[in-house]
């Protein structure tokens, strides 16, 4: 692996001692890679300033180190570099996990000067080169993000094999993190070895993989856009950045990433990851919230508990507020005094006096000219100059307006008894509002605060409410980046959320990256394929209209209680046991494993066009001495045992004569006798 010329002048400012492992022996080369990159603060970056190469001017500034635990299995190490000329600090903030082959860092650019900096541009919070190993190519694995409008390929797995001198540059959708293309990269150098890139930054980035010639391949990361003069006292910073190095093969790659996105991301309540949740509302029967009131929300609650479907959360979703008629018109953030006279506490306290929790809905940011805001903070507010929309956005990178943001939201969690957070995010292009306000000589600086206050934003509501969870639903997983996805879980991953073949395809999709997310059912979906085609996830929602008491309770309060029976598998290791397709002649089949309880959950589901009945897949992640009892929840039979080796060789025989059709299979490993 070559490094790039910057790494040494890191190197010159802090060298890390070699770390051991307790387990060292059990431990691959990837481990040693990725500590390698720890130790010599590997994590690349470059910028230009003042029309140089940060490679041919850091050596003559300033350099700085620290080196220190965050506990037993994380270190961090910070290296800064000053311009004595122009006061510009350089600060580079590197962890290295000694329990995952992983080191992430971000790059925080600092004016200490008395007069603004030059020219600050093309800051690439990743830069480096890799060597492909062996005969092969480098194949690239990236996802589709969530599309606007809507379509049935969001989060569908992608594949690209770079050759010489060919690149791939990645950019989201008009600023929207996750719109159309995910921030997540898998690259294989060959058939068994690769590194894992991921971005963290809620707004516009840009991965771009270029091959050299021969054997090489450059990638670079950061915000798509830097060209800046930092004012006295400014900072900003790069998106975070991760990388995980392994061998063996990538879908063992993508499980090792999911147990640390579990391990040190997913956001905890008293310490515990989040656990499965079945939500249920009233927005498809009420307009979202504009036409619900007291009474109704009482209702819906009171019939879910008479129909015995024991919800964990109730959903109240928009339209709640003082609004227009419109749930888009927020006049104020205030529960609508003529529907909810005792505000939403009156429901809330009703749902929790039933051990039921809940979640509200909230988008702060869109500011339409129905809200009380746009006249009386205008200063707060930026405006789109080239599409000239007439909603604003409410800059979070205004210190007065974050912080009158921050009060306003905590005082109604405070004051309505809200559990759950949902912030929504509908502006469907961020990235013009930003740069429309962004002068010549400060490009990318607007969305670099804005991001900055809404990070800032979301870690103080979790500081003074510990108990909170924040539900990013972002205009339907538009805001699933890793930075989002430390202070948030998506409860909603795509608009795109009640076709039964989409939903498969977007937890096939979503598993590979993230351990947590959630979707709902539609309102006329009973049967026992949508059903479970949409229950394929951690969280689940219902949306039926419980005033027909002549709905299919029966197979509703199946399907749920069935779903909370294999549902704590879905925290385990995920594998793809066919390829991702939208056809509708294909069958669609996975499994999720946890090794450490010795149970897991097969999944498979035969399309309406598919003509065959049987299909043999092999199971993964098992152990071949120990023998398995197999559970076919559609032919409540007698549990037969298998040999693990026959299960991952010979492979399981599923057999579905219904078009469309599924089949769920749970499994326990069997005690040595």
């Amino acid at each position: 692996m070559l490094r790039p010329a910057c790494f040494t002048l890191l190197m010159a400012g802090l060298v890390l001692a070699p770390i051991g492992f307790a387990s060292a022996p059990a431990r691959g080369p990837e481990y040693a890679e990725a500590e390698a990159w720890g130790s010599n603060l590997q994590p690349a970056f470059s910028f230009t300033y003042a029309g140089q190469s940060s490679r041919v001017i850091i050596p003559g500034w300033q350099a700085h180190s620290t080196l220190h635990d965050l506990d037993a299995q994380r270190q961090q190490a910070e290296v800064s570099y000053t311009d004595p000329k122009t006061g510009l600090e350089v600060r580079c903030v590197a962890v290295r996990y000694r329990d995952f082959p992983t080191v992430e860092w971000t790059v925080y650019f600092k004016n200490i000067g008395t007069v603004d900096t030059p020219l600050l541009e093309n800051i690439q919070a990743l830069d480096t080169h890799w060597e492909r190993e062996g005969a092969g190519e480098f194949l690239l694995h990236h996802e589709f993000g969530t599309f606007y409008p809507n379509s049935p390929a969001d989060f569908m797995p992608q594949e690209s094999v770079l050759g010489p001198s060919q690149a791939k540059r990645f950019i989201p959708s008009k600023g929207r993190a996750c719109a159309d293309v995910m921030p997540y990269f898998n690259l294989a150098r060959s058939a068994s070895s690769g590194v894992i890139v991921v971005v963290g930054w809620p707004g516009a980035w840009a991965v771009e993989f270029a091959r050299d010639d021969q054997a090489g391949i450059r990638v670079t990361a950061g915000q798509e856009l830097t060209h800046l003069r930092l004012h006295p006292g400014e900072e900003i910073r790069t998106p975070l950045m991760v990388v995980q190095f392994w061998r063996g093969d990538w879908i063992a790659a993508q499980n090792t990433w999911r147990r640390w996105m579990t391990a040190y991301n997913l956001p905890r309540v008293g310490g515990q990851p989040p656990k499965p949740v079945f939500t249920a509302s009233s927005s498809d029967q009420f307009d979202n919230m504009v036409k619900a009131d007291e009474a109704s929300q009482r209702f819906f609650i009171d019939r879910y508990r008479e129909e015995k479907l024991a919800i964990d959360y109730w959903w109240m979703d928009a339209g709640w507020y003082v609004n227009n008629g419109r749930w888009q018109e927020p006049v104020v953030w205030q529960a609508d005094p003529k529907r909810f006279p005792h505000g939403l506490r009156a429901v809330t306290n009703y749902a929790h006096a039933a051990g039921i929790k809940n979640i509200v809905w909230f988008e702060p940011e869109r500011v339409m000219g129905s809200n009380r805001l746009y006249t009386e903070h205008p200063e707060w507010l930026i405006a789109n100059h080239i599409s000239k929309r007439l909603s604003k956005l409410l800059y979070l990178g205004n210190p007065a307006a974050r912080e009158w943001l921050t009060d306003l939201i905590s005082g109604i969690l405070t004051k309505e008894g809200i559990d759950v957070y949902r912030q929504d995010f509908n502006v469907l292009e961020p990235v013009e509002l930003w740069r429309s306000n962004d002068t010549e000589d400060r490009q990318g600086i607007t969305e670099n605060h804005h991001v900055t206050g809404y990070l800032e934003h979301f870690d103080e509501l979790r500081r003074r409410h510990p108990e909170l969870v924040i539900d990013s639903c972002a205009g339907g997983g538009s805001r699933i980046d890793l930075e989002s996805m430390r202070r948030s879980l998506p409860f909603w991953r795509s608009d795109y959320c009640f076709d039964v073949v989409s939903n498969q395809c977007q937890t096939y999709g979503l598993a590979l990256w993230l351990p947590y997310f959630g979707t709902a059912t539609g309102p006329r979906q009973f049967s026992r394929y949508e059903l479970r085609s949409n229950f394929a996830c951690p969280l689940i929602g219902g949306s039926w209209d419980l005033r027909d008491r002549t709905l299919p309770y029966a197979d509703l309060r199946s399907a749920i209680q069935e779903w909370r029976g294999y549902a704590d598998n879905y925290s385990g290791d995920f594998y793809p046991l066919t390829p991702a397709s939208l056809g509708a002649d294909v069958w669609l089949a996975w499994q999720f494993d946890r090794p450490e309880a010795g149970r897991g959950v097969v999944q498979a589901f035969r399309r309406e066009g598919s003509i065959y009945e049987t299909a043999r897949i092999k199971l993964r992640g098992l152990d071949p001495a120990a023998r398995y009892r197999l559970t076919d929840l559609d032919h409540l039979t007698a549990p037969r045992e298998v040999a693990g080796h026959e299960l991952m060789g010979t492979g399981l025989e599923l057999v579905i004569t219904l078009r469309p059709g599924s089949a769920v299979l749970t499994y326990e490993k069997m005690p040595a006798r």
